[in-house]
């Protein structure tokens, strides 16, 4: 037999009910990942995978299915105890009355003994059937992926509107709140899982052709929200949902005695848009009250704060040099601005070692330098070191990251993510953008750093963070291997020093200019920066 509604065995899928497998001749297929199972080639299994669905191999050496269904009564064999026994009828279950039951022909199947409820069987259009054990598992008798749950009651064209819910006691639940006055019948009806199949969609959209409205009262979750973009897709323009509130589905109104509420909302059902669409007067102003904007963080440089007002959340700001110029440097004076400043934010620099970017920032601290361990001990500053690491990390706000050597841009923007909404960073920091990656060949690199970019505009927007980078460039002045880089910045701020002058102050001294300042528009010099060899650290000129 058929069990729908399992927990995908495939490690990389977190599906918990796409699920279904043949427990007669140990097959299976997973609705969300697309796996089929036993796997064809090498791929991961959860542990236990094997032991919960047996292969077809283990079948033919004795392991056999747990459940089993006959005409009159379930018989249920679970890994402990032992086989329960019921009796058929239309018994009122979760507020949804015997009448509804006998409607949808919903049987429960009661123990003898103690009369109480162990199974629900829920019959399809074709013969095949569900069936709910209690607590709550699944399993049907042939197949069900195609039909809608209740559509043999309803034949197409019968009304003109239509309402689908995700699940058989919603479906019930639904029509006995919507059909109180016995006048005019609004047909009700379920999918077969929060995840369906293909065949699902091709067979369910003549049927739905039907119908003049699709009334959607789906879970208030990811699921009933990938349900509700996808009706909407084939059904343009014919798709409303009901909004259930804090309600998770119809089921909780009737229970919680709310249906003449969910009365009330199906018939005042909206057209439905997607999260990613706004347009209703409740969408802008939800929007205005609660998103946060965009803020600027001096870098305390006043000359280049005066034209872009700070380092902006939101954006992706990329600094560009040519190799040499000091970019390491001004990134950690932006990183000891943000210290002082107590605004949470991570670095990572990837052309040297974890205890040097700590070290740096201890010079800053200290005003020595103090950039190597022997230096400190040369020095006899190791005390005054510790107590500046203290100091520097007992706040809180600095976080430095790293990505191992095969890691890719998946790994980084997850890395981001994580930096953002699992510890608050306002920025993320790393250089240089052409080092993030292995890259191979020129190709390679151009199509790599194009995608980063990209995700990485989109990212910081998506998130409300500042991601600021710094690029190589080439002898053009444009960003290495990538031209793309500069398209999605924000704000591009060019670094240049006169290396050879035979002037020290003039050698030592890093020039700002902004080439690109999307947020407000102004651009051209934007102050200097003077290297202080005897502390390592820079100042504003």
């Amino acid at each position: 037999m058929e069990l729908t509604k399992l927990e995908c065995p495939f490690t990389d899928c977190t599906s918990s009910d796409a699920f279904c497998y043949n427990s007669e001749v140990g097959t299976g297929y997973c609705h969300s990942c697309s796996g089929n199972y036993p796997p064809k080639k090498s791929v991961s299994l959860d542990e236990g995978a094997r032991e919960l669905y047996p292969y077809p191999s283990d079948l033919e050496k004795g392991v056999t299915s747990d459940m089993a269904v006959t005409n009159n009564v379930v018989s249920l064999a679970p890994a402990v105890g032992k086989v329960i026994e019921g009796t058929r009828g239309h018994g009122s279950y979760r507020g949804v009355e015997e009448r509804v039951r006998k409607k949808y022909d919903a049987v429960t199947v009661s123990d003898p003994v103690s009369k109480e409820m162990v199974a629900v069987e829920y019959k399809y259009p074709s013969g095949s059937m569900k069936v709910r054990t209690f607590p709550k598992d699944f399993y049907s008798v042939g197949s069900v992926a195609g039909e809608l749950w209740g559509q043999q009651l309803f034949p197409k064209g019968c009304a003109k509107k239509i309402t689908i819910t995700e699940g058989e006691e919603d479906a019930m639940a639904v029509y006995q709140m919507i059909n109180t006055d016995g006048r005019y019948e609004n047909p009700v009806v379920s999918l077969p899982s929060a995840s369906p199949s293909k065949k699902f969609w091709d067979l369910a959209k003549t049927y739905l052709n039907g119908f003049d409205e699709i009334i959607l009262s789906l879970d208030n979750d990811d699921a009933g929200n990938k349900i509700a973009d996808r009706l909407n897709s084939v059904f343009s323009g014919k798709v409303k949902r009901v909004d259930h509130g804090d309600y998770k589905d119809g089921s909780d109104f009737l229970q919680a005695g709310e249906s003449k509420r969910f009365n009330n909302l199906w018939w005042n059902a909206g057209k439905f848009t997607p999260d990613n669409i706004l347009n209703s007067p409740s969408d802008f102003l939800k929007l205005f009250r609660e998103k946060d904007d965009f803020s600027f963080v001096p870098t305390g440089i006043h000359a280049l704060d005066e034209k872009i007002l700070g380092l902006m959340t939101g954006h992706f700001t990329l600094f560009k040099s040519p190799t040499g110029i000091g970019k390491t440097e001004l990134m950690r004076y932006l990183e000891w601005n943000f210290l002082e400043r107590d605004v949470p934010f991570a670095a990572w620099h990837l052309e040297e070692t974890k205890v040097r970017t700590l070290l740096g920032l201890v010079s800053y601290d200290l005003k020595d330098n103090l950039t190597r361990k022997d230096l400190v001990f040369e020095k006899g500053r190791e005390k005054d070191v510790e107590a500046s690491i203290e100091r520097i990390s007992s706040k809180g706000t600095f976080f430095q990251y790293y990505m191992r050597e095969e890691d890719g841009i998946e790994e980084l923007v997850n890395q981001i993510k994580l930096l953002a909404k699992g510890y608050g960073c306002r920025f993320v920091m790393f250089e240089p953008i052409q080092d993030v990656l292995s890259l191979g060949s020129e190709e390679g690199r151009e199509a790599a750093l194009a995608t980063l970019a990209i995700r990485l505009s989109k990212l910081a927007a998506e998130l409300n963070i500042g991601i600021v980078s710094i690029g190589h460039t080439n002898d053009d002045g444009d960003f290495k291997y990538c031209k793309m880089l500069g398209q999605r910045a924000s704000v591009i701020i060019s670094l240049d020093r006169d290396k050879h002058n035979d002037d020290e102050i003039v050698r030592n001294t890093t020039k700002l200019f902004i080439e690109k300042n999307r947020p407000n528009t102004l651009e051209g010099p934007a102050g200097a920066m003077q290297f202080d060899f005897q502390t390592f650290t820079l100042e504003e000129m």
